[in-house]
């Protein structure tokens, strides 16, 4: 009876910066990563530029989420210490968030996201194939971070899945779509 009563007095919103945090890593490792793979799909059809331009864009994401979230909770660490230290209150550093702890679990969840089109890609010759492999797989996977990140907050599940998986299919389509037409006419 105690876990029930304790857990329908828990507050969700305390989860909201970690759990954000971790979605949006993992989601925006997904999605960049499928869109580049897809982008360069659409002008060359060889499994090797895919492979590799999805590898260069895991790491280039990673780093990029890494070095933005070292930056922004750094800023916050230092706003908490100068407050701590106006109202002389002692710092502990135990209750500061920690930008190193932020950007390593950014980096990770980047790649967690990132290596769902890469091993979706990574066996498949046949190009259209690849192509359907890569979109299938990144289907699931967008619809399952929605749905974590819903349960997670205690959201609706079906609209964030939604959103997310509408999110993650508009940013491949146009980028399938920009570089084909640029691939065709443009170069």
């Amino acid at each position: 009876m105690d876990i029930e009563k304790e857990s329908t007095t828990f507050d969700y919103s305390k989860r909201s910066q970690w759990l954000r945090a971790a979605v949006l890593g993992a989601n925006d490792g997904l999605v960049s990563t499928a869109s580049l793979m897809m982008g360069v799909g659409a002008v060359k059809h060889d499994v090797k530029a895919m492979i590799l331009s999805g590898f260069a864009g895991m790491v280039a994401g990673a780093c990029s989420m890494a070095i933005g979230e070292f930056v922004s909770v750094y800023s916050q660490y230092d706003i908490e210490v100068a407050q701590m230290e106006r109202e002389s209150v002692e710092i502990e550093k135990e209750k500061l968030p920690s930008p190193l702890q932020a950007a390593w679990a950014s980096a990770l969840a980047f790649c967690a996201g990132a290596i769902v089109p890469l091993l979706s890609a990574a066996f498949v010759k046949e190009y259209r194939v690849r192509i359907i492999a890569v979109v299938a797989a990144v289907t699931v996977a967008l619809v399952v971070f929605g749905w974590l990140g819903a349960a997670l907050g205690k959201a609706p599940a079906v609209r964030s899945s939604a959103r997310v998986l509408f999110g993650g299919w508009l940013a491949m389509a146009v980028t399938f779509g920009l570089t084909k037409l640029i691939g065709l006419h443009g170069l």
